[in-house]
């Protein structure tokens, strides 16, 4: 057998990325979605819950144990030892040791998976296994460390004894909860499959047969007409084609899609990428049928099933995390700075001209949900342009003085911190909403830019690297919005803390570059 390493067909994501932009070319996802089949209609009609990351669980798991582990250390400590031997500072040291080798212990067990989460009985043995040899080795290093005598015995059994009764009630109580999310979908991963052939067939009979697995098959999509492919693949229902996948994500939770096809097609796969890649959500590759020997280290798993990694979600897991984190102390913060400034703002376009000193506009948000910002009204009120129909040029008779000033600054977006603090459909930083009906050279954006929807995979910002970088303002000409889309993808496939702060650091120096504010 021939070995080989996958990334020789297809590269990391970046190389995919070329490969798609490389094939011919067509809109990704329309403005106007497509009409979907009735079975793929009734799925987005249906009620779920938003997902929650195993692995966001997992760690919060660990931290939740290694507190309460001190808890119950410290607590026997103080309601026992205190009282009759006073205060002695190694009690701390050998308390914080125990919660992060009782960490240790468990992540060897495995009972950080969700699969244990879910209240198998072995759970508890080897908790309790785990927790005895915890011990075991404290025991043994006071002993050789000549620190025996210096510990109370009565301490050490009762952390002992206690500390399991907490652990085990604490995994009861998670047991409850998991269940409960498990009915409910939120720790399931949504899973559509592409390809509707005895592949595709294999690969979801393999994935069914799997015990404890989050992957949920909600649907089979084929790029083949139905004349050519069945109505339902191994009992999943066929929902259309590949186009019809697009619309289908746009309109309901799909978190992985899943190719059964094989690698020698190739030509298909990148033609089907193509339309896929704008959408937040993995992507592999089926390898289950594959007669070639890969090196394990090539493939990743779904289940037991093995997978190429094609595309991953932009942000997941910790990272949604810490980016919400961001979102709210650093938003929080400038909010609190910027309301002396918006209070001036708003004084001076009530004293101009009458209507509100609130904007309000439909933009495309995440995933192109549509989403709705607040502005300070630059425009006098009978003439604003609520779906940005027509751009705002220099000398715009629609524009008040007040209007020119806060549009040239960028004053008129502060209101839209309070949709990063407060709504949360839009983040700190990020691609910039566009209005629905904004064009350049009197084509729409996402006609004139191939992939434009790429930039839909994370949510919007008030800043982003495309405005620190001179490409903010007018977008009169395809250039110009073809500049911002390809920063915006560059910030989505290199996204970091690291890079936002960056970013927000330079957004006031790039607010003085005024030329293409109107």
């Amino acid at each position: 057998m021939s070995r080989f390493e996958p990334n020789t067909i297809f590269g990391t994501a970046s190389a995919v990325l070329s490969a798609v932009s490389a094939a011919p070319k067509s809109n990704a996802a329309p403005t106007q979605p497509r009409q979907l089949s009735a079975a793929a209609q009734a799925l987005t009609e249906e009620h779920y819950e938003p997902a929650y990351s195993p692995i966001v669980l997992a760690g919060l798991v660990r931290a939740i144990e290694v507190a309460l582990v001190v808890a119950v250390g410290f607590t026997v400590y103080v309601c026992y030892v205190v009282p009759g031997h006073g205060f002695a500072w190694y009690y701390f040291a050998a308390i914080f040791g125990i919660a992060l080798l009782a960490m240790l212990a468990f992540q060897v067990a495995d009972i950080y998976q969700v699969q244990a989460f879910r209240g198998h009985e072995k759970q508890y043995m080897r908790l309790a296994s785990a927790w005895s040899v915890v011990f075991l080795i404290a025991i043994g290093v006071s002993f050789f460390a000549k620190a025996g005598d210096q510990f109370s015995r009565a301490w050490l059994g009762a952390f002992y004894v206690l500390g399991l009764f907490a652990l085990i009630a604490f995994r009861r109580g998670l047991f409850l909860l998991v269940r409960r999310w498990t009915q409910e979908g939120r720790l399931d991963r949504r899973t559509v499959v592409v390809g509707c052939d005895s592949n595709g067939e294999s690969l979801i009979r393999s994935l069914a047969a799997q015990r404890d697995s989050d992957v949920h098959i909600i649907g089979a999509f084929d790029d083949r007409g139905d004349e050519r492919s069945p109505t339902s693949c191994a009992g999943v229902p066929k929902l259309g084609t590949v186009d019809d996948l697009v619309s289908f994500a746009r309109a309901t939770r799909v978190d992985l899609v899943i190719f059964s096809l094989p690698i020698s097609a190739e030509g298909r796969i990148l033609q089907m990428l193509k339309k896929l890649w704008v959408l937040p959500v993995d992507i592999r590759l089926s390898a289950h049928t594959n007669k070639l020997r890969y090196r394990p280290r090539s493939y990743s798993y779904v289940g037991n099933v093995p997978v190429l990694d094609v595309f991953d979600k932009p942000i997941a897991d910790w990272d949604v995390v810490m980016k919400w984190l961001f979102d709210k102390i650093v938003g929080s913060l400038a909010l609190v700075c910027a309301l002396p400034i918006m209070a001036v703002v708003a004084i001076a376009i009530k004293l101009e001209s009458r209507g509100p000193v609130l904007f309000k506009q439909k933009r495309y948000g995440f995933n192109n949900e549509l989403i709705e910002i607040y502005k300070f009204r630059s425009m006098y009120t009978d003439q604003a342009d609520a779906t940005a129909s027509k751009l705002v040029t220099a000398n715009d008779p629609r524009v008040t003085r007040v209007g020119r000033f806060i549009r040239k600054t960028s004053l008129d977006e502060l209101p839209q911190l309070f949709n990063v603090v407060f709504a949360g459909n839009l983040s700190l930083v990020g691609p910039r909403p566009h209005a629905l009906q904004a064009k350049a050279e009197d084509r729409l954006y996402d006609e004139a830019v191939d992939g434009y929807f790429a930039r839909h995979r994370v949510k919007p910002g008030l800043t982003g690297w495309a405005q620190i970088h001179g490409w903010r303002g007018e977008t009169n000409s395809q250039e110009k919005i073809q500049q911002r889309v390809e920063h915006d993808l560059h910030y989505i496939e290199n996204w970091s803390i690291l890079l936002d702060l960056y970013i927000v650091a330079q957004t006031p120096f790039a607010l003085l570059r005024t030329e293409n504010a109107y």
